[in-house]
């Protein structure tokens, strides 16, 4: 019957519906086009830096903004291919890419990852999610959650404003047009307190959502906060 089956419906590249060995793959021109990121990284967001050596660093964004949160990473850098598969999972239906984009996930948060974290989505407001149906930032870290064996809580934190969108704006614009928007959902409020929280989103640019999740966070008590992206927009990259 599996055999039957891949006859049938035979596995197909996840980016661009090609032809691959295996379900949930990237075939080779498309894996070549996938920056993935290795190597040294910011400790702070993940973006890769030059040279070897293991001891903790940061880019020159994470030195000129002060980051409230403890350390981050990002599976891949947000061009080429890495730009296309967070875009069509976002705004494309394409629901289908958190389970393997949370297994890269996986591979580059495993250095932050700690026991008993419990992992949340950048929250939606709730009228961004009715039109789009789902949360994105949430697939991702329900799906990473489980690979990782950790608890996850989809609705940790709410986004009580509607934002406009984020695109377009400058960096101070950025962090501006955030501020004060999301807060700890009140049911959840004893369960964050001391707890060591790891932060999902599907893109990173400036990092002012992710600022404002994580004082959100601090504010309700937590501990510690760390992050993880699928993909980062990083200078020069």
């Amino acid at each position: 019957m599996q055999a039957l089956l891949q006859l049938l419906y035979p596995p197909q590249c996840l980016s661009c519906g090609g032809l691959v060995d295996s379900d949930f793959a990237l075939c080779p021109e498309c894996w070549r086009d996938t920056p993935f990121i290795t190597g040294l990284v910011c400790d702070s967001c993940g973006t890769p830096l030059p040279g070897e050596d293991d001891a903790t660093v940061h880019c020159d964004d994470c030195l000129t903004i002060a980051r409230p949160w403890a350390q981050g990473r990002a599976a891949l850098l947000y061009r080429d291919r890495g730009r296309d598969i967070p875009l069509a999972l976002k705004h494309g239906d394409r629901t289908d890419l958190a389970g393997p984009a949370a297994r890269w996930l996986l591979r580059a948060a495993q250095p932050i990852l700690r026991p008993g974290m419990i992992l949340a989505p950048v929250p939606l407001h709730w009228l961004r999610l009715f039109r789009r149906r789902y949360n994105q930032s949430a697939l991702l870290s329900a799906a990473l959650a489980r690979l990782a064996g950790l608890d996850h809580v989809p609705d940790l934190l709410i986004r009580s404003r509607r934002t406009p969108t984020q695109d377009g704006r400058d960096r101070d614009g950025r962090f501006r047009n955030v501020t004060g928007a999301i807060r700890a959902h009140p049911r959840h409020a004893p369960r964050l307190k001391g707890a060591e929280i790891l932060l999902i989103d599907d893109v990173m640019t400036s990092g002012a959502t992710l600022a404002a999740a994580t004082e959100a966070c601090l504010a309700a008590g937590a501990m510690r906060v760390s992050v993880a992206v699928l993909a980062r927009v990083a200078k020069d990259a």
